[in-house]
């Protein structure tokens, strides 16, 4: 295990319970929120300079798994607040130091979806909106926000200019009564409100250049970690933690079905029916996981030898990982259906493992459709366009 994963287990049950009270309050407890800043898993890859661990995005992957397993909020958070330190790696030096030049565990929310509009102004922007799905975001002090260039009367622009804009907490509100969900409720993925702040222009960020990777070679970065692309890092963490709260799911049911008597008498561990799905739910999810874990070290040994990763690469990891996410839901479903009905009780965590999982592949990165089209097509020899080629 890594360093981190090794700080994290030492409180695995200390997480485990507070995910219970986190799911009852809709956001990470204090608890667990500092159990992640003091194992450092929000900095792991975030830059040396500004006190992080710069490690493979492998190991954060594994690491988000592991976090997950113990309590799906948890680690949501870690694989979607963890991600965005890579990112701020190449913004302007300037906005680094601000974020962190005090406090190098300023966690940093999102999200990147363009629900809001940037009016360009002398030396920068005014930005209006509100944006749904900030995770983490009780616990954050900044926030990267997607935006869509506005012109001088604060209609977007067309075609559309999409930006990230980065922004300190005394210029969102957080909407408090906004997060009340079936599943992954202790992330606290509340809405954020933003009236007339003014951005200075070091602090946006050209969507396109951080997806094609312009924007990280602007900044001068030559470590591999950064330059690896956007569209396998921004998921990793999102798909990890599916991965991972289907790995707890399994555990959670493994553990209760050892001693378990069906209502025929029968002993679980004597039902072969029942077996067979424990050993294939297992085998899809231990797949997802592979899978995953694959796709980033290729892509690793790609970057690290100046290799291009070209857009059928891509697409094609997109579709690994999109298809990771939903293989271990099904293996979810196939177990929790065999679990019994105390699995349903509030006081048992099968339940929450189950709703988290589904909620999990509710996010936008793990919708199927463009991204299979895409990554046949192209291989087909056709040349994807508009929607198709979206986040790839």
């Amino acid at each position: 295990m890594g360093q981190v994963q090794d700080r994290i287990e030492q409180f695995a049950e200390e997480i485990r319970a507070e995910g219970v009270e986190g799911d009852r309050l809709m956001r990470l407890t204090d608890t667990s929120a500092k159990r992640l800043r003091e194992s450092g898993a929000i900095r792991m890859l975030q830059p040396k300079q500004h006190g992080g661990l710069e490690v493979h995005p492998r190991e954060f992957a594994e690491t988000v798994m592991s976090i997950a397993a113990m309590d799906g909020a948890a680690g949501w958070v870690t694989g979607i607040v963890g991600v965005h330190p890579w990112e701020l790696a190449f913004a302007d030096p300037k906005v680094q130091e601000e974020i962190w030049g005090a406090d190098q565990d300023t966690w940093v929310a999102s999200p990147y979806a363009p629900m809001g509009v940037a009016k360009a102004v002398d030396g920068g922007y005014v930005l209006n909106g509100r944006w749904s799905f900030s995770s983490g975001t009780d616990h954050c002090q900044w926030a990267f926000l997607g935006a869509l260039l506005g012109d001088e009367n604060g209609a977007p622009v067309m075609p559309p200019v999409p930006l990230h804009v980065i922004l300190p907490r005394s210029d969102y509100q957080i909407v408090a009564d906004s997060w009340d969900v079936i599943g992954l409720r202790g992330t606290g993925s509340k809405d954020l409100i933003v009236k007339d702040a003014f951005i200075p222009s070091y602090r946006t960020m050209l969507a396109s250049e951080v997806m094609d990777g312009t924007a990280v070679k602007k900044a001068g970065r030559t470590e591999t970690l950064y330059n690896m692309p956007f569209s396998c890092m921004f998921p990793l963490g999102i798909t990890s933690a599916v991965v991972g709260i289907a790995e707890g799911a399994l555990a959670c049911h493994i553990a209760a079905q050892k001693d378990r008597v069906a209502i025929t008498g029968t002993k679980i561990k004597e039902d072969p029916y029942v077996l067979y799905a424990i050993g294939e739910a297992a085998a899809e999810i231990a797949a997802s996981r592979a899978a995953l874990l694959e796709t980033v070290d290729r892509f690793w040994d790609m970057t690290e030898a100046g290799k291009e990763i070209d857009f059928e690469a891509r697409a094609i990891g997109r579709r690994t990982q999109t298809a990771a996410a939903w293989r271990a839901v099904r293996a979810v479903d196939e177990i929790f259906a065999r679990s019994g009905g105390g699995a349903l009780h509030y006081k048992f965590p099968m339940q929450r493992f189950f709703r988290d999982a589904h909620a999990g592949i509710a996010h936008a990165i793990h919708v199927p459709g463009s991204i299979f089209h895409s990554s046949a097509l192209t291989q087909l020899g056709g040349e994807p366009q508009g929607i198709h080629r979206a986040m790839i």
